[in-house]
């Protein structure tokens, strides 16, 4: 059991690796690029994504070793990961990324485009190298999936017709492509049952959309130190979500505010009390609470092992975590 301890328990060896591994793969000839990359892989830690990567590993093979491709996948992972919020740091113009200055701070937008830009090909490079159709069709519509959500929220951005049915698809081409589709690309190269493989596909759709809603809600409560952004900032910036669009039921007035982009002075102050005083956030917890129980149904699929359980106490934790 891993209860007791960290979820990355099982695959903490191998994650500590990762940084490293990761600065090493990059070994760009440009010193500017590979200074904008090192930045990127000293600064972010423990992976939530390259974690899933391994841990499905274990799970999917109970008895076995972590193979190499398994550990290649991960690292196939972390580098797609980075290089979406390298372009969504540009896009949004943003200075800190988690408290730590984002690459087009360090550098400039130029630099950080190309820095992403590279990131995304040597995945694309090192993902062919895994030799396995079925797993670089899965990376490769990850790839296209995470501009397809940028696309999307930027253009529904003050849109207080948004559904959450569209909501839903954004959050699932924005985070949960990426954990599904790595997930399930995990258990192909463990040899599973197509069956299980598709489950495991469904448990990382569901964790996705979860851990999505719950950053969007941590968007109105959470703390701007740990954020390392202002309460309310995606709101500010036109990207309504789950707490916006629940609270739109039950006070229309946001939406004027909304459609005039908070133009006067008081107007995202407004908003952000009458978000709070709706019952927007509840309801966007509940939301990702379903989803969160959706993809524990998934993980019952694999067979009782050490790894299964961190998977399952991952997933939990996602409802309760504060950054």
């Amino acid at each position: 059991m891993t209860s007791a301890t960290s979820p990355f328990a099982p695959v903490e060896a191998e994650l500590s690796a990762l940084s490293e591994n990761l600065k090493k793969l990059i070994g760009a000839r440009h010193p500017v690029l590979y200074a904008a990359a090192e930045h990127l892989f000293a600064t972010r830690g423990k992976g939530l994504r390259p974690a899933l990567v391994l841990l499905v590993a274990r799970a999917t093979m109970p008895g076995h070793d972590i193979t190499v491709r398994h550990r290649q996948l991960a690292e196939i992972t972390e580098m797609i990961h980075t290089a979406s919020l390298v372009h969504d740091d540009v896009i949004d113009t943003a200075d800190v990324r988690r408290g730590v200055d984002t690459v087009n701070h360090l550098f400039d937008n130029r630099v950080a485009v190309l820095a992403g830009d590279y990131l995304f090909g040597k995945a694309a490079w090192y993902l062919a190298s895994l030799d396995d159709l079925e797993v670089v069709k899965l990376l490769s519509k990850v790839i296209m999936d995470l501009p397809e959500g940028e696309i999307r929220q930027s253009l529904t951005r003050f849109d207080a017709g948004l559904s959450i049915d569209d909501y839903l698809e954004k959050s699932f081409y924005k985070t949960a492509s990426l954990m599904s589709g790595s997930a399930k690309a995990a258990a192909v190269l463990s040899g599973v049952e197509p069956e299980l493989a598709e489950h495991l596909y469904e448990f990382g759709r569901h964790f996705g959309i979860a851990f999505q809603i719950v950053d969007d809600i941590l968007d109105f409560t959470g703390s701007e130190e740990i954020l390392g952004k202002p309460v309310g900032s995606d709101l500010s910036q036109g990207n309504l979500t789950a707490p916006v669009l629940f609270a739109l039921r039950s006070q229309p007035q946001l939406e004027p505010l909304i459609e005039r982009q908070f133009a006067q002075p008081d107007d995202l102050q407004q908003a952000l009390a009458w978000i709070q005083d709706s019952d927007g956030l509840e309801q966007s917890r509940e939301l990702a609470a379903k989803h969160v129980h959706l993809a524990m149904e998934h993980l019952s699929s694999l067979p009782p092992s050490v790894s299964r359980q961190a998977l399952i106490d991952l997933t939990e934790q996602a409802l309760s975590r504060t950054y």
